[in-house]
């Protein structure tokens, strides 16, 4: 075991479609796969449902996270709501919608009892003949920038401490580029809680994006390490943005990805397995992987 062990969790994205209820992935995760520390995910419960049956649900978070020992860190906008664009979607009714869910998801948080809330932000449209911009258009960055702002001023009215961007592989999104998220952290420094990355290793190893010279996360946990406060970890090819376990083969090293964030001064910063299964596939490989995967993991950040 190091001296410097980095804190470990699992986002909940694994439960989607399985285990929704708190009741059911609680004893999963610290009995199952031993973990004390969880990322919620929205794709569990959508904060759109009358107030009524969110308060039960974030009721009942609150006493099984209790009863179980377990902590949740922070919770993310996970996979179905991503799929609709959001803050950058081209119709501005579907943005002021985007922004409103999120300040629904913020509530419920709070009454959860989780102070972190976040994800990728949204991604403008395509162009009908296939190009892509290196950048979206700058009136979009500015509304998104704005939206930003208020969102972090109703955040701080539910008692939320901090607000997530999480870096996309993607031109249409932003940031995709170390430098477009430095761009972005100053733009709203001073905010009423503060925005902070978490950045993923399937992300920033995209090679078809950034070049076969991605190979690790350092260039990221680096240049960012003043204003990463949280990381995602899957096994990946690097050529798509896979979310597998550790059970299937890939690039990245485990041991080698918790060196790199130790040598960025990231050693606090919470690390959370975010895989995905195929819908079809059983339950129990999935447990079975799963616990593989963590003792893999709880090895090699130890």
């Amino acid at each position: 075991m190091s001296a410097n062990p980095i804190p470990l969790g699992i986002n909940l994205s694994f439960c989607v479609k399985r285990w929704v209820t708190a009741d059911l992935w609680a004893p999963i995760v610290r009995d199952q796969l031993g973990l004390e520390l969880v990322q919620f995910s929205y794709d569990l419960v959508d904060p759109m449902w009358p107030a009524a049956l969110l308060d039960r649900h974030a009721d009942a978070i609150r006493s099984q996270t209790d009863s179980h020992g377990i902590t949740i860190h922070s919770a993310f906008i996970g996979l179905a709501h991503y799929t609709y664009s959001q803050l950058l979607h081209p119709d501005p009714d579907v943005r002021a919608y985007a922004e409103d869910w999120l300040g629904r998801a913020y509530a419920f948080a709070a009454r959860a009892g989780i102070t972190r809330v976040g994800g990728p932000l949204g991604a403008i449209a395509s162009r009908i003949d296939g190009v892509e911009p290196d950048a979206i258009p700058e009136a979009d960055y500015a509304d998104l920038i704005d939206r930003m702002l208020r969102l972090a001023e109703h955040a701080k009215l539910e008692g939320l401490t901090e607000l997530y961007v999480e870096p996309t592989p993607m031109r249409r999104e932003w940031p995709w580029t170390v430098k477009q998220a430095r761009r972005m952290a100053n733009d709203v420094k001073g905010s009423a809680v503060p925005w902070s990355y978490c950045v993923d290793w399937g992300h920033g190893t995209f090679a078809p994006l950034y070049g076969s010279q991605a190979i690790d996360m350092e260039p990221w946990l680096t240049g960012l390490s003043d204003c990463i406060t949280a990381i995602h970890i899957q096994q990946t090819d690097f050529q798509f943005d896979r979310h597998w376990d550790f059970t299937e083969k890939g690039k990245v090293d485990a041991t080698d990805a918790a060196a790199i964030q130790r040598k960025a001064g990231l050693r606090h910063v919470p690390t959370f397995l975010e895989v995905f299964y195929p819908f079809e596939r059983d339950d129990s490989s999935i447990l079975q992987a799963l616990r593989a995967t963590t003792a893999l993991l709880k090895r090699s950040y130890a």
